[in-house]
């Protein structure tokens, strides 16, 4: 997957971890990105369609969130600081190299009426 080198006007960082990529700050990284993780199994979380990819979005730890792919194996997981980025930036951002990934399963089964992808 063909990564950006910047998202939202944060740089990319180069990781020696295998299926990683991270933006931001040396330290501090603003977003991480990880591929290959197991796919979520159903859940009550918000699910979001951004540019034909469902995300599952976890506010658990706002304004610190973990999103991740829903209907993708494998799946990507982004965690991102959103007192640095906007989620609607960085979803709108990697959703364009996530979509490569296979469509297997359901999508987002709860939008809200007329509403298929973020706007932001």
């Amino acid at each position: 997957m063909r990564l950006p080198g910047t998202v939202d006007g944060q740089d990319r960082l180069w990781t020696d971890a295998q299926a990683t990529a991270a933006w931001g700050e040396s330290g501090a990284s603003a977003v991480l990105l990880t591929c290959g993780v197991t796919p979520p199994g159903p859940t009550t979380l918000p699910c979001q369609s951004v540019n034909s990819v469902d995300w599952i979005i976890d506010d658990s730890d706002a304004p610190r969130y973990r999103v991740t792919t829903f209907g993708r194996t494998p799946a990507v997981e982004i965690y991102l600081d959103n007192e640095v980025v906007s989620s609607a930036s960085v979803l709108e951002r990697l959703s364009g190299p996530v979509s490569l990934i296979p469509v297997e399963g359901v999508g987002c089964l709860d939008r809200p009426s007329g509403e298929d992808d973020a706007q932001g």
